[in-house]
């Protein structure tokens, strides 16, 4: 068991945790959600003990070890993948590193013997003979084959480190299990191998994670921040937003019935207070006025901006031809003569491992880019929005304030400052915020800033690369219900798994050998034996 006790946390006049008590316990996994900037990451670094709070403590049940997902990427670079796993249980490879000392030895003496003997015992109780093997499952499952098992980390790219790193955390059964944002850059293999491992992990979880699927599979409690507080919900995601959301709403009709009583006692005194037959009936629904309440709807520091795109026309007939495209990059050929053909109205969901493929094929489609081979063709009433996965080009070296910057993308008419206020308020740019300089904004704002720049356009199809990165869940949430309400076309592609799933119709995965494209929902998709047969034949065909 991991347990805060009265843990409070302030950074110079703003306080981030207030006398927080919460206890994790074994078998359980904890999906820990709040607002962006509300302290998720910070409570886990208090708990992995990498942060100290103002007051209170964090209790551990002794002799329970702990893991925690490292975020530098370049912490061992000079160590090969395996050592880097094994690494995770830290006694264990430390023991691993005094055995190879004293074995190495010239001068090996008999103190060297018994000290080598009680390290073997301990190594045996650690399970230490397997470590290796159990190493590479991790790391085969997560999708870093054996070729890669002895090389040294410095030479893995930076998705390929993302994934020893969640090997190393998860190595070794550790009691208590720290992740933040696990699924970053995984693919959709390496997500659902994580989720059940996770299912399957009889220990105590605590992750933090934007993605609701990955929260809705592995969680069994939800722990809400905000306000400073910690609150606990058991269940999954799903079942926090309706209980949360029907407790709103169920305190807000409350109120509203309670407001209308409060109003007829009001009317019937100041009706019947002077009417001596009716004066006794007056004190007594004065007495009723007085112990009537309304309830508090708590306020919550989260804020959901409004996603809505509107297409200036519709598209006619023909929308895109796609034809033989190729495409090689560093020597790698990422696009092997790809070809489809997009119908109006359709939302296609390009997936697949290659990230690099999916963003240089909706670079050339936009004109970025050009193939090496193949051609493509929009229809003539097509009308285009783009949302690049790398938008730094937009904001660099802005110094003007985000109603200056978004001025440039408003229709003709709608370019006073009223008009570029109202849309940047949408995606909770309001008073202030919208003077602040393009240059200095996070990366969550600046996709903000994008999808109001997209919003404006009245674009009919839409191409959005990697859209939910950098948001927090409200931002997502928003997004997705903008999106599956859209009724224009839209190419896109995304880590989230709900997201795909409820906003695509159709999915098209580029392989190495070519593409598959279905007519399906993404869970549909997933789960076809028939596809999985054929992706692995492209696969090694290519």
């Amino acid at each position: 068991m991991i347990a805060a006790q009265g843990v409070s946390l302030q950074y110079g006049g703003r306080v981030l945790f207030n006398d927080v008590n919460i206890n994790f316990t074994k078998g359980n996994c904890y999906g820990l959600i709040g607002a962006n900037g509300a302290g998720k990451s910070t409570f886990l670094k208090i708990l992995s003990g990498e942060i100290e709070p103002n007051k209170g403590s964090v209790f551990i049940t002794p002799g329970e070890r702990m893991a925690v997902l490292k975020q530098d990427h370049f912490l061992f670079d000079e160590l090969e993948v395996v050592q880097t796993v094994l690494y995770g249980h830290k006694r264990l490879y430390e023991i691993m590193k005094e055995k190879e000392e004293l074995y190495s030895k010239a001068d090996f003496t008999d103190e060297d013997g018994i000290k080598v003997s009680e390290l073997e015992g301990e190594f045996a109780e650690l399970d230490g003979w397997s470590a290796e093997s159990n190493a590479e499952i991790l790391l085969n499952g997560l999708g870093i084959t054996n070729e890669l098992h002895y090389v040294k980390m410095k030479e893995l790219t930076g998705t390929q480190k993302v994934k020893v790193l969640l090997a190393q955390a998860l190595f070794g059964n550790p009691d208590i299990l720290l992740l933040d944002e696990p699924t970053n850059h995984l693919d959709i293999h390496a997500i659902r191998w994580l989720e059940d491992f996770l299912m399957n992990f009889e220990n105590t979880v605590i992750v933090v994670s934007h993605d609701r699927h990955f929260l809705n599979k592995v969680c069994t409690n939800i722990a809400d921040i905000d306000y400073g507080k910690i609150t606990m919900f058991v269940g999954n995601y799903d079942f926090w937003y309706s209980f949360t959301q029907l407790t709103q709403r169920q305190i807000k009709d409350q109120n509203k019935r309670t407001e209308q009583k409060m109003k007829e006692l009001q009317e019937f005194i100041q009706r019947f207070s002077a009417n001596a037959s009716k004066a006794k009936q007056a004190t007594s629904r004065k007495k009723l006025l007085d112990n009537l309440q309304m309830d508090t709807v708590k306020p919550s520091s989260r804020r959901y901006p409004f996603c809505s795109f509107k297409q200036d026309r519709e598209v006619g007939n023909d929308v895109l031809l796609v034809e033989n495209i190729s495409k090689t990059i560093d020597g790698k050929k990422i696009l092997d003569n790809i070809s489809f053909m997009i119908r109006p109205n359709e939302k296609v969901a390009f997936v697949g491992k290659d990230e690099i493929a999916r963003t240089a094929l909706f670079q050339i489609l936009m004109g970025e880019m050009e193939p090496d081979e193949g051609k493509f063709k929009w229809g003539i009433t097509t009308k285009t929005g783009y949302f690049p996965k790398d938008n730094s080009e937009y904001f660099e070296g802005c110094k003007e304030s985000l109603i200056e910057w978004l001025r440039p993308f408003a229709k003709e008419g709608e370019q006073y400052d009223a008009d570029i206020r109202g849309w940047l308020g949408r995606m909770l740019f309001s008073g202030e915020e919208a003077l602040k300089s393009a240059n200095v904004l996070s990366g969550g704002e600046k996709v903000r800033c994008m999808l109001c720049k997209m919003m404006m356009s009245g674009a009919n199809v839409l191409i959005m690369d990697e859209p939910t990165n950098h948001l927090d869940l409200e931002a997502i949430t928003a997004l997705n219900e903008g999106l599956s309400e859209y009724k224009g076309t839209l190419l896109f592609d995304s880590h989230d798994h709900q997201f795909v799933q409820t906003i695509a119709d159709r999915i098209i995965e580029i392989l190495p050998g070519g593409i598959i494209d279905r007519q399906m929902t993404y869970d549909e998709y997933l789960e076809d034996e028939e596809i999985n047969n054929l992706r692995l034949k492209l696969t090694e065909e290519a």
